[in-house]
């Protein structure tokens, strides 16, 4: 910690596969079981922005984030993902960050598609994981997440927007962006779920989602929530990214939900 009682981050790249993931980790004041966060379909580590050294401080405990492969400051990928790729996180990449970080125990937080890598990963790790956070997550397919990507997907013809993304993904930002619009839109995606993940979480759970989230309506935290007798939070005037839009709120919601359930 510094002097004024800043998280400071330590930088990591761990072996996984044929490369290596990029991870960040804010020291805790307390020995409480950490947090990881896993980033939505165009996220990084550096898009959490201080939303991970804010939560490390409100909750006292070491926080971690990380690249996914093919993301931010990880190795590049040039492989079309799977319509699994969701489960596979939690079972291939998962298991190689707790090994090199040493997490035995750790509270799974997830914003959007990393949501429901974090149900997976509940799911899969049922001895490693202490709590289960979800951010905006999809639990299924449904019109207004394809609209919205329909919509993000048109934007991201200008080549302005494209140039923003590569801040967070250099020469991989391309594929980051195809990698969410193809796998999205494409018709061996259109019967994903959660089902069967969601059945298999046992531990407590927080469902997060903004009032006016532009990819899924409320209908996506209310199954995730009934299925794992979770808390559902609905955050008033805020859209798919809570922890930009509504940081001090969704910092509070995490915390008070920590306590209660004494994790």
């Amino acid at each position: 910690m510094t002097t004024n009682d800043q998280p400071t981050p330590q930088d990591h790249r761990i072996p996984c596969g044929d490369g290596h993931i990029f991870a960040r980790d804010w020291a805790g004041r307390d020995t409480k079981v950490p947090i990881v966060l896993l980033h939505d379909s165009l996220g990084a580590v550096t898009l959490w922005r201080d939303f991970p050294e804010r939560l490390a401080k409100a909750t006292g405990r070491r926080v971690i984030a990380y690249d996914r492969p093919g993301f931010g400051q990880s190795s590049p990928r040039t492989d079309v993902l799977s319509p699994g790729f969701v489960a596979e996180e939690a079972h291939h990449v998962i298991p190689v960050l707790c090994d090199a970080l040493g997490l035995t125990r750790f509270i799974a937080c997830g914003h959007s598609v990393g949501g429901g890598m974090a149900v997976e990963t509940a799911a899969a790790h049922p001895d490693r994981v202490a709590a289960l956070i979800t951010i905006a997550a999809q639990a299924f397919i449904e019109d207004r997440t394809r609209e919205g990507i329909r919509a993000a997907k048109a934007a991201f013809a200008d080549p302005a927007e494209l140039d923003r993304l590569a801040r967070h993904h250099g020469t991989k930002a391309r594929w980051v962006l195809d990698a969410w619009t193809e796998t999205w839109l494409s018709p061996g995606f259109a019967d994903w779920s959660l089902d069967r993940a969601l059945s298999g979480v046992k531990c407590p759970a927080l469902v997060m989602h903004g009032e006016r989230d532009e990819y899924g309506s409320h209908a996506q935290p209310r199954q995730i929530a009934a299925a794992t007798g979770g808390q559902l939070v609905i955050l008033p005037g805020t859209g798919h990214v809570p922890h930009r839009e509504a940081t001090d709120l969704t910092i509070a919601t995490i915390r008070d939900f920590l306590q209660t359930a004494q994790v």
